[in-house]
């Protein structure tokens, strides 16, 4: 529910003490939200950085005391060493025992001593090479190419912390040595171990007392212990297993020892407290030696001055809140009293009419600058009041005079034979007539405020878009004859005009176009061409099958007259031949005449003319012509037949004759429902007057409507001319079937 929905009858002094007493709350309570989290995350990031800086500085004095306590201790086992070295080899100097012996007992000694577990004493030469170690196998071998090694070369004599991993260990493994040099025998006595071996060595009062000075808070500390729970360090529990001791829960030290670093938050609760509190811990692992180091302090602690942040911002509010009740009722007065007042005249003028009384200003401020315009406002409501009743009566009168207007107008366009629809400018149905719903079908309650995109077929977009732009651009748009789509799916041959009508300042409010529907004179056209086609058949005909035996008869008796002649005289045999050369003439000429009369007849179809069409075309104009036709085409309608065959020729002649076309395809083709022929040729292209006059595509054009096709025609200089027809695939089949 909206709480302002409440409070929509409340006075004006209510409604404003409730908006900004809600306001109010509203900005205090996001600013001490604000103010908290940033103070809470200010806390708790000083907190996490003193206890991780705490636990770092705890880490490396463990890490450092570590280190001197293993190095001092190698260092010890190598110088002792060598002073045996010395001690031997003065012996050997002295004549006491040979080289030999010196170094085998020298040898001896250092190799049967151990650095606590796993830990030995070997001997290199100065370039790396193995000399004496543990392991026989590894004495001779050159050891160089190891990076420890290359340092120990270089450094003769110090401490090196290296990783190390032998060939049964899964992982490389931290370690340390002590290099001695003894110069005279060229040997290095190294004394090696890994750093895991030396946490004995560690001496934990070196660094307790530092550890447990630290404090963070009232009662925050920090402390050691190992992975199995022992307490190292820590101001109570010191030697304490917490996994074994059952004052303590176990679950918070267990994923100490799973995560080895990181921070956690857990309940704690010390021998000496009365109660559980939360607890933060910032802890890292020592892996050497197996060690966790933690630093701990308790939340609360921390967060004690949030709480004091808390109480203010409360006791602030309230305190605001208390003393802007009793602003906000003098302040809203200001404001009521006026508008009381005003409402008061207000009623007063309307129920005793416009007396053009004025009322008393108090005040400059917005209140007052109200009552201002009511004074005027009241002055020019008596003036406009007059106005407005004329300009009533006068609305009135011109109302009905358009009224009638649309009457007579609107009975014109419904005697009107012809199909007339009117749209917006958007293309909206806004009217159509009677006979518009009579030929296509669709009323005006259909289509009255929609679209009649579907009114259009699909292969008659194109053109029907250009007529719209020459209507957009205020043309009038001719007579065009075109095809458009009933209500029940039927074709309807049409021709369309167009214009635009206008409003009184002469800006375009829409159109208006006209169908006429031409279906029963393209039928008639049909017929016309279909019996002319007939007539020509049957002339060709008569010709082919009449005219020409006679002919032949005539030439068979004209030889037989010539053998006669022969020994009588021999200017009846010459006049005899001539007879025969004029009567094979005739017969050439007839019949070529009867083909040229019906080609598609004698040719067998389509497919068949339009080969013989492409073979004549070669020979006699010797032009590359090719057809390229789909294997699926069966044209069994005549009519197509015999105008395809026309506009191919038509088509083919207009290439040679005005394109000075070199090459020319006639491609047949089959796209999902629709037949598509096409003749393109590589000529120069049209003549922009013969491509809009010229009698040859005129003829192009007629015949296509004759067959219900679309002609596409685009003609280019460097691509030369496409005359394309697309019509349905059932078109192709013969209607009488």
């Amino acid at each position: 529910m909206n709480p302002f929905s409440l409070i929509k009858n409340f006075p004006i002094r209510y409604k404003l003490l409730f908006i900004y007493s809600f306001c109010f709350l509203i900005i205090i309570s996001m600013s001490s939200l604000i103010i908290y989290f940033i103070v809470k995350q200010n806390v708790e990031k000083n907190i996490e950085s003193e206890l991780k800086n705490s636990t770092s500085a705890i880490l490396n004095n463990v890490k450092t005391a570590v280190s001197v306590s293993i190095k001092n201790r190698l260092r010890g086992v190598a110088e002792k060493n060598y002073d045996i070295i010395q001690h031997l080899y003065d012996r050997q100097r002295a004549g006491e025992i040979s080289l030999e012996e010196a170094k085998a007992r020298a040898a001896d000694i250092i190799l049967c001593q151990k650095i606590g577990i796993t830990g030995y004493i070997c001997i290199l030469d100065g370039k790396g090479r193995v000399l004496k170690h543990p392991k026989k196998t590894l004495e001779g071998l050159d050891i160089s190419d190891h990076q420890f090694v290359r340092e120990m070369i270089a450094k003769k004599n110090g401490y090196i912390e290296y990783f190390w991993k032998n060939p049964e260990d899964k992982v490389a493994r931290p370690k340390a040595l002590y290099i001695n040099y003894f110069e005279p025998w060229d040997w290095m006595i190294t004394v090696s171990s890994y750093r895991k071996e030396f946490s004995k060595l560690v001496e934990i009062n070196d660094f307790k007392e530092s550890i447990l000075s630290l404090q963070f808070g009232k009662t925050g500390y920090s402390y050691v212990m190992d992975t199995w729970g022992n307490v190292i360090i820590h101001p109570e529990l010191t030697g304490v297993n917490v996994f074994e001791d059952g004052r303590f829960s176990d679950r918070f030290f267990r994923t100490m020892m799973e995560k080895k670093n990181g921070k956690l938050i857990y309940s704690w609760k010390n021998p000496g407290d009365e109660k559980h509190r939360k607890k933060l811990v910032i802890f890292n692992y020592i892996p050497e030696y197996e060690w966790i180091v933690a630093s701990s302090s308790y939340l609360d602690e921390f967060y004690f001055p949030l709480g004091t942040i808390k109480h203010f911002i409360i006791l602030v509010g309230m305190a605001a809140l208390i003393v802007f009740i009793p602003i906000t009722f003098v302040l809203s007065s200001t404001i009521t009293k006026p508008l009381q007042s005003l409402m008061t005249r207000f009623n007063q003028d309307i129920a005793g009419g416009f007396s053009n009384r004025g009322v008393k200003m108090e005040s400059t401020d917005e209140v007052g600058q109200l009552t201002l315009y009511y004074n005027s406002f009241m002055d020019k409501l008596a003036t406009h009041d007059k106005k407005l009743l004329t300009e009533i009566q006068d609305r009135r009168q011109a109302q009905e005079a358009l009224k009638e207007s649309e009457e007579k107008y609107r009975s014109v366009m419904e005697a009107v034979p012809d199909s007339i629809v009117v749209y917006d400018m958007e293309g909206i149905v806004t009217y159509m007539n009677p006979a518009f719903t009579r030929v296509f079908g669709y009323t005006l309650e259909d289509s009255l405020g929609k679209t009649m995109d579907h009114f259009v077929p699909k292969a008659h977009w194109k053109e029907t878009m250009e007529g719209i732009g020459t209507i957009l651009k205020g043309e009038i748009l001719p007579r065009v004859e075109t095809k458009r789509r009933a209500k029940e799916g039927r074709l309807i041959d049409v021709t369309t005009r167009g214009s635009v009508y206008r409003d009184k300042d002469g800006n375009p409010l829409g159109s208006v176009i006209t169908h006429r529907d031409i279906s029963e004179v393209k039928r008639l056209e049909k017929a016309i061409m279909e019996t002319g086609e007939k007539e020509r058949q049957a002339i060709g005909n008569d010709l082919h099958d009449d005219l020409c035996p006679h002919l032949i008869g005539i030439e068979g008796l004209t030889k037989v007259l010539k053998k006669k002649a022969e020994g009588q005289s021999s200017e009846a045999a010459r006049l005899s031949d001539q007879i025969t050369e004029l009567i094979k003439e005739a017969i050439s000429k007839t019949r070529r005449l009867a083909r040229g009369l019906c080609p598609v007849y004698y040719n067998h179809g389509l497919v068949s003319s339009l080969e013989e069409l492409v073979t004549n075309t070669r020979i006699l104009h010797q032009v590359d012509c090719r057809l390229k036709a789909d294997d699926r085409i069966q044209v069994k309608n005549h009519m197509v037949t015999l105008n395809l065959y026309h506009i191919a020729g038509e088509a083919v002649r207009n290439a040679i004759r005005h394109g000075q076309a070199t090459n020319i395809v006639i491609s047949l083709e089959i796209q999902e429902d629709q037949f598509s022929f096409l003749i393109r040729d590589n000529g120069q292209g049209m003549d922009p007057e013969i491509r809009h006059s010229g009698m040859g595509l005129r003829i192009i054009n007629y015949r296509a409507k004759i067959v219900g096709a679309s002609l596409m025609i685009s003609s280019d200089r460097e691509k030369g001319t496409r005359i394309k027809l697309v019509m349905p695939l059932a078109a192709l089949t013969d209607p009488s079937a």
